[in-house]
């Protein structure tokens, strides 16, 4: 388990949702309680994953898209933590979900946000994103990313697919929509900034508790931000 995020669970109590945790749950406190929300239960996700063990997947205790409805099951309020590790970095509306995912932690209440470092990843060759994506796409409620997303996708992480007969590449933009693959990248340094300038943007008032950058940590931009 990664140490920075092993030393932040510390700060975690009472109950929360984890969104996305799919094999990789986030170590939690003995005394925390949690529930598992995915865009699909364990079973459809064993058929979309096939690389990782079937006995790995977290149980999903509440399926919904963050996509398509938001976290509309989960009250206003009601939560002392959410966390998504490596979860923004694959929705079509960043802005949106992180609205979401503020909204449902109550005043004093934590959001655990990590997203992957590109120059640590795959998606190393991508253009970054940029902000006027971000508020483009909320501006006109984007509930599913193009294929142009897709497409920028695997020319960073499987390139050799654009060897293949050009008629192949719908099958893989169409496999890289199923699961789901990255749509957005960003650097810690860009990350930071586009999330200030969205919590700025959403009226959400909030401080950071704790930080670890990829410069740190050699993987992901992370931090824990308590609600104001």
């Amino acid at each position: 388990m990664l140490q920075h995020r092993q030393c932040a669970s510390k700060l975690l109590s009472g109950h929360g949702i984890e969104i996305g945790a799919l094999h990789e749950p986030f170590p939690l406190p003995s005394e925390c309680r949690v529930l598992y929300i995915d865009r699909c239960d364990e079973s459809i996700a064993r058929g979309m994953f096939p690389e990782i063990p079937a006995h790995a997947f977290v149980h999903v205790d509440m399926v919904m898209d963050m996509d398509a409805r938001g976290l509309e099951l989960c009250r206003t309020g009601g939560c002392d933590f959410a966390i998504a590790c490596h979860v923004l970095e694959h929705v079509a509306n960043p802005l949106r979900a992180i609205a979401e995912i503020f909204r449902v932690i109550r005043i004093g209440g934590l959001a655990v946000l990590a997203v992957p470092d590109m120059r640590f990843t795959f998606d190393s060759r991508r253009p970054l994103t940029t902000w006027e994506h971000l508020q483009s796409d909320f501006a006109r409620g984007v509930t599913e990313s193009s294929d142009e997303h897709y497409v920028e996708f695997l020319r960073s992480a499987a390139p050799h697919v654009f060897a293949q007969p050009p008629e192949n590449l719908v099958h893989h933009i169409q496999r890289a929509r199923t699961r789901r693959e990255h749509s957005h990248v960003w650097t810690s340094e860009t990350f930071r900034a586009h999330l200030l300038q969205s919590l700025d943007q959403l009226g959400i008032k909030s401080s950071v508790l704790f930080e670890s950058t990829a410069d740190e940590n050699r993987i992901e931009y992370f931090s824990i931000w308590e609600k104001r």
